[in-house]
């Protein structure tokens, strides 16, 4: 049971619950491949809420699996026993399944997973309703808001807060919950939901979502504004569709106050329901659009005016790893009303956030008088300055769009700037202890411009320098090893060596093939601080890339791609072995982009001649071959095929 809220100098501290379940990060590819979709969305949510200290602060609940029952207040009985039983069959009768839906895999931990995300949901509802709690966040994945009735879709199986709102209504009616308000940021259209509530006056369910008139995933009318609901449910359903995409604070802030919260104040409910889905954020790979931590915890806040703050939060999409977590956190910590909220927003809703503002009040204005006035021309006729779109045909171009566009993801939190240094050093501090190897196979193998990374500064051929890591302490250690990866050389151009390939490798390659390495050892900390400069980024992130989870689980499978968006280059950390105890760790490229080498969609291309004295001045002087033999090793590997998957492309 929760503890009794604590009181410190007057004031009650809110009962803030936490759900997180290490068994929902089970629910894999079944074939290791990439997805968006992927465990590692709860576990950085989780891991960010730890170094800020929140989860100690917090009543902290485990996973709990939903009844049949109940999850078929909303499913139907067919729907639910397809589920339970997918996992349970043979591998090939499961991918027949998943191909007969929508969007969705499965593996042998499915079931486990669906069933815990939406019976967790449930625990957390009931017990804000019942007072245990005030309010609640379920980490929770598979998501939900996309399953309908007898279809899982948009990687989900159950409708978790469908679930949560039918069992409080239907099952649970002497909690005294008669109205729910169903709230939905994800950057898709909570289609299921919809479908769900349709005809049910005491659920108002809202959907602020990009649409692009049907042409945006789900696709369809569902969306527009024009689905208001049915029968009894008329003018209970609203939809604020997106016409395009970008829509950042500014444009969400201009929907809540519009129509959101005028409307919330008509319908007084007595608990909220969030679709706490991030994919709306800025940075995120399928949202496009640019909300920020800020705007994220504002919308938040606004809410908590309502319901006596009774929300409870269930995890819906979000890709970004950098930006799920760090929204997640600006969000617990308006639950826990700690500080007030540091930052500001001070850009203008696009003109066409306006219009879908005023057909949505002029829609519903029927239902709900507040809606019936008309918005000053003064406000709607303000001019946004034209958006800066990030596209380039220009690999390097489109880097340096990508490093000013983290830049500023980096820059993003509701905290003032010394919470955002504790954060940091909290990070650091831990990643601090812990040592690695780093196995360089590039230009890095030459010890001074490997120290370029560390102390700073640049070396001959460089054109440019350095920030080096934060801890600019020299390795530990220097060792030589040979591992059975293919080197290669890709991109026309970098922003450090300018026209040139530079050295990637593909752990998946033929035993015979063998890449010298030179193993640096370094703390984690400053492995970090390596990755982020290797791919183009500030090392003064609130967040490491690859932290302590990641390490664990690269150990255990070999390999863990990086978030695609703060890794675009070498986005693949590759572990291959273990020296004295310590890991080895080494970063290319994912494998997706080795395809992408192999098929000539990015280019191979031979080193520029100053990048390739670096590695022949490394290998030379790490003892390893004469200059005459480093010269052939290194044109070798930028003439020899590329081999994916046991056949060669060129």
């Amino acid at each position: 049971m929760p503890e009794k809220p604590s009181e410190s100098n007057g004031k009650v501290h809110r009962k803030v619950g936490l759900v997180y379940d290490e068994t929902m990060c089970k629910h894999d590819t079944p074939d290791g491949e990439a997805h968006p979709e992927r465990p590692d969305r709860i576990r950085v949510i989780w891991e960010k809420l730890q170094l800020a200290g929140v989860t100690q602060r917090c009543v902290v609940l485990g996973g709990t699996k939903a009844e049949d029952a109940h999850l078929q207040l909303v499913h139907t009985k067919d729907h639910v026993n397809l589920v339970k039983s997918s996992t349970n069959k043979k591998d090939y009768q499961s991918d027949r399944v998943a191909s007969l839906v929508n969007s969705i895999y499965l593996n042998g931990s499915t079931s486990e997973a669906a069933y815990l995300a939406a019976g967790s949901v449930v625990e957390v509802a009931e017990k804000v309703a019942k007072g245990e709690l005030d309010s609640g966040f379920a980490i929770v994945r598979p998501p939900g808001h996309h399953a309908e009735a007898d279809e899982a879709m948009g990687f989900c199986f159950f409708n978790n807060v469908a679930v949560a709102a039918s069992y409080l209504l239907d099952e649970r009616p002497d909690l005294g919950v008669k109205k729910i308000l169903v709230v939905d940021w994800d950057v898709h259209h909570g289609n299921g939901t919809q479908k769900m509530f349709w005809e049910d006056p005491r659920v108002l369910v809202f959907s602020v979502h990009r649409h692009e008139d049907g042409g945006f995933y789900p696709g369809g009318d569902d969306g527009s504004y024009n689905m208001v609901g049915e029968g009894p449910g008329e003018g209970f359903n609203i939809n604020v569709p997106w016409e395009q995409g970008r829509c950042g604070d500014a444009d969400y802030l201009a929907a809540w106050d519009h129509i959101l919260i005028p409307v919330a104040k008509e319908f007084n409910p007595d608990i909220i329901l969030l679709s706490a889905g991030f994919d709306a954020a800025i940075g995120d790979p399928l949202g496009g659009c640019r909300v920020t931590p800020y705007g994220y915890s504002v919308m938040l806040k606004k809410l908590m005016e309502f319901a006596q703050g009774k929300i409870v939060m269930a995890l819906e999409g979000g890709y970004n790893l950098d930006s799920i977590a760090k929204s997640s956190l600006a969000c617990v910590q308006v639950l826990l009303e700690d500080n007030p909220i540091q930052g500001s927003s001070e850009a203008i809703p696009f003109m066409s956030t306006w219009r879908v503002i005023q057909a949505v009040r002029k829609r519903l204005c029927a239902y709900w008088p507040s809606l019936a006035d008309e918005l000053p021309s003064k406000l709607t006729n303000q001019k946004t300055p034209t958006p800066i779109v990030l596209t380039s045909n220009s690999n390097s171009e489109a880097k340096d769009n990508a490093h000013e566009l983290l830049d500023q993801m980096s820059k993003l939190n509701i905290e003032n700037h010394q919470g955002d240094t504790k954060v940091s050093r909290s990070w650091r501090s831990d990643l601090s202890k812990v040592d690695v190897w780093y196995a360089s196979f590039g230009s890095n193998m030459w010890k001074p411009r490997f120290l370029c990374y560390i102390q700073g500064g640049q070396v001959e051929g460089m054109t440019k320098p350095c920030v080096g890591s934060m801890d600019k302490s020299p390795p530990k250690g220097i060792t030589w090893g040979t591992y059975p990866n293919r080197l290669f050389f890709g991109r026309e151009s970098t922003n450090v060596w300018g026209k040139g390939g530079v050295a990637f490798t593909n752990p998946l390659t033929n035993p015979n093939d063998q890449t010298h390495m030179c193993l640096y050892r370094i703390t984690l900390e400053q492995f970090n601080d390596v990755l982020f400069q290797e791919n183009g980024l500030n090392v003064d992130f609130a967040s490491p890339i690859f932290g302590l989870t990641a390490l664990q689980l690269v150990e255990k499978n070999g390999s863990t791609p990086l978030e695609a968006a703060l890794a675009p280059w070498y986005g693949n950390v590759v572990c291959l072995g273990r020296e004295g105890d310590v890991p080895i760790l080494t970063m290319t490229c994912t494998l997706s982009v080795i395809e992408k080498f192999a098929s000539g969609e990015v280019p191979l291309s031979p080193p520029a001649k100053a990048y390739a004295n670096t590695l022949i001045r490394g290998l030379v002087e790490g003892g390893i071959f004469s200059e005459e033999e480093a010269e052939a090793y290194i044109d070798n590997a930028a003439s020899k095929p590329l081999y994916i998957n046991g056949a060669s492309r060129f």
